[in-house]
């Protein structure tokens, strides 16, 4: 039978460990390189981006630095998301949804 107050529970528990989740993540360093280590930026959990890193022989190469630094934000975002998507299925796979299954 499907319990309503269990449900309740369940949802408050998982808002309770989503929260906490979201700050883990927040306060999570990302960080990605491009071009051998040439440029190399930092984006934190909220997607903030903290830093960026530039060697100086790119200086005088525009075109090489834009295509390096799309690359190194683009990495570091796909490691923020891969993050919280692999965080999001820790927190449900740490729940039983539907209770005990007596079959």
């Amino acid at each position: 039978m499907f319990d309503l107050e269990q449900l309740n529970g369940i949802f408050g528990d998982m808002k309770k460990e989503f929260s906490g989740m979201e700050e883990k993540i927040k306060d999570t360093i990302f960080s990605a390189k491009a071009g051998g280590g040439l440029v190399s930026v930092s984006i934190n959990g909220a997607g903030e981006l903290i830093d960026i890193s530039i060697d100086d022989s790119l200086l005088e190469d525009k075109e090489s630095l834009q295509i390096l630094l799309i690359s190194a934000i683009n990495d570091a975002y796909k490691n923020v998301e891969e993050n919280k998507k692999s965080m999001a299925l820790q927190m449900f796979g740490g729940m039983n949804i539907f209770g005990k299954n007596d079959a």
